[in-house]
């Protein structure tokens, strides 16, 4: 049975991210990286308020455990410290020179108690006219002289952001990587060096996988394990060769990662965030939900707002849960106190001993002897939720048609959390 390392179990229990997209081009709103010319110069860099700790309050709001901080985008400005180029905090008028996003941002993310994560392109770099998947001269290579070049600097880049920061918890490549054999940076003992136990999203080392869309959402079942192919970003399969589990990236800002004026109308409405919260941790998967600062370097306040809202009603669902349970084997059955409405059960497995249950069912006790099916699932992972009709129950039972191995149920949670009939299904 394929087991996940402690620190996937560890990223697994973490449920929510919060993601930053800041970079230059927001200060040059409409410019394509891929126009290579007119590059924003540095001197228009220069957010008089940034505020991590802002940030990482909006963090908090959601009920975000971790955090990672675009350091590099593909434009190819440096927001830290660096001597690899002249594009970056160091050639803007910001903190005159010496100002460094990256520290800012890991000093807060210590402050607040969320784990902290990077991001860095090494596969695009308007600055140096590099495209997918890491070639020189736009995208189409053939000068192996200017390709070593780039890869020393994305060495360098890496060495910089991986070792000068202190331990992160997860390193985000966008894509895949030029192999090492092709011109690309050789970035595995790099990360063996100082970043061991770092979960990685994409990349040569993955540990944590693309769900394959920017939308928030997982389909259902949806498995930890995969096949054993490097770049897999599907569904995943029951039984697969590498536990591998999917991460769920969304804008709150409809197809914007980066702030742009006048677009506010985008944020998503607290109910289409809440589906996504259903279909990506109720999925058996962790949601990434990004935040896009403007120019001044702050989240825009009606942005904040909406991570104020979505924390506070996914708290309110499920922070207290009318009665739980825990326990191994094929049957769980849960007595209330006196019989109660209920429209949501939440259930998990210890994932540390692998994804075991093939099959459940949840019946509810609705009168003396007379039990009634309220859902039914396939995959649970490490959290299933899933939600019915309001319904009034004695008692609540969990019956595991099919396993690989004796199920090991580490949470059977009931609630009455407000079902709506546009809350999205997680099974049946």
């Amino acid at each position: 049975m394929t087991l996940p390392t402690p620190q996937q179990v560890e990223w697994q229990d973490c449920e929510l991210g919060m993601f930053y997209h800041f970079d230059i081009p927001i200060y040059k709103p409409g410019w394509d990286w891929r126009s290579w010319k007119d590059l924003p110069p540095a001197e228009q860099y220069n957010p008089e308020k940034l505020s991590t700790d802002q940030w990482l309050e909006a963090a908090r709001a959601i009920g975000a455990r971790y955090a990672v901080f675009v350091a590099q985008h593909c434009s190819g400005f440096c927001q830290w410290q660096t001597d690899i180029y002249p594009y970056g905090v160091r050639q803007s008028p910001w903190r005159n020179g010496k100002g460094d996003v990256v520290a800012d941002f890991v000093d807060s993310c210590l402050k607040y108690g969320i784990k902290p994560g990077l991001y860095a392109s090494v596969t695009a770099n308007g600055y140096l006219e590099v495209d997918n998947p890491g070639l020189v001269n736009r995208g189409r290579g053939g000068d192996p002289g200017a390709q070593e070049r780039y890869r020393q600097i994305c060495e360098q880049m890496l060495d910089e952001l991986w070792g000068n920061y202190g331990k992160l918890f997860e390193v985000w490549f966008d894509g895949g990587a030029l192999p090492v054999d092709q011109g690309g940076p050789d970035m595995l003992p790099l990360l063996s060096k100082h970043q061991p136990d770092a979960m990685v999203f994409q990349g040569p080392a993955a540990t944590i996988r693309w769900i394959g869309n920017e939308r928030g959402v997982a389909p259902y079942p949806c498995w930890a394990t995969v096949p054993a192919e490097s770049d897999y970003n599907g569904p995943g399969i029951p039984d697969g060769e590498k536990w591998l589990p999917g991460e769920c990236d969304v804008p709150v800002r409809n197809h914007e990662w980066f702030w742009t004026p006048d677009d506010e109308y985008k944020l998503y409405p607290l109910d289409e965030l809440v589906d996504m919260y259903y279909q990506s941790v109720g999925h058996n998967c962790n949601m990434l939900l990004n935040a896009n600062p403007g120019p001044d370097g702050l989240i825009p306040e009606a942005d904040f707002q909406r991570y104020v809202e979505f924390g506070a009603e996914i708290r309110r669902r499920f922070e207290e849960p009318i009665v739980e349970t825990q326990g191994t084997g094929n049957l769980l059955e849960l007595s209330l106190p006196t019989p109660q409405r209920i429209d949501h059960v939440a259930i998990m497995e210890d994932i540390a001993q692998g994804e075991r249950v093939r099959q459940f069912e949840v019946e509810g006790k609705v009168g003396p002897d007379r039990w009634t099916q309220l859902c039914t699932g396939l995959s649970i992972g490490h959290k299933c939720i899933q939600h019915f009709d309001p319904v009034e129950v004695a008692a609540v039972r969990l019956r595991i048609a099919e396993s690989v191995a004796e199920p090991q149920i580490r949470r059977f949670s009931l609630f009455h959390a407000g079902y709506r009939s546009s809350d999205s299904h997680t099974g049946d």
